[in-house]
């Protein structure tokens, strides 16, 4: 069965639609992250940059060009933790959300 829309597509219209699934996407690339899964939490945080801000305006907001975000965020992309940093604040402060890290233990 073929798709009727592409994913980009329904994810950046739900993001403008939904300002609670763009805060959940946020929240689960964050999360990814501090668990140790760093390359799907690029993932989501690309598709949040495509919903969001755009990498142009990240990287006004960032300082790092636009070519090297894309890379970064891409599915072989290496940032380091101070560009990771940094790509969290421009969108934490674009979705005006606060990020906030507790531990869990687990059962």
């Amino acid at each position: 069965m073929a798709l009727t829309r592409d994913f980009k597509e329904t994810v950046v219209a739900r993001v403008r639609r939904d300002p609670a699934f763009a805060k959940a996407l946020l929240d689960e690339a964050a999360t990814l992250f501090l668990n140790g899964e760093p390359h799907a939490a690029r993932l989501v945080l690309r598709e949040l940059v495509n919903a969001t801000v755009g990498f142009e305006k990240l990287a006004t907001l960032t300082g790092i060009p636009s070519k090297s975000l894309h890379r970064m965020l891409a599915v072989n992309g290496n940032p380091n933790m101070d560009n990771v940093a940094a790509i969290f604040d421009a969108i934490r402060q674009r979705l005006k959300v606060d990020l906030r890290a507790r531990s869990v233990v687990a059962a």
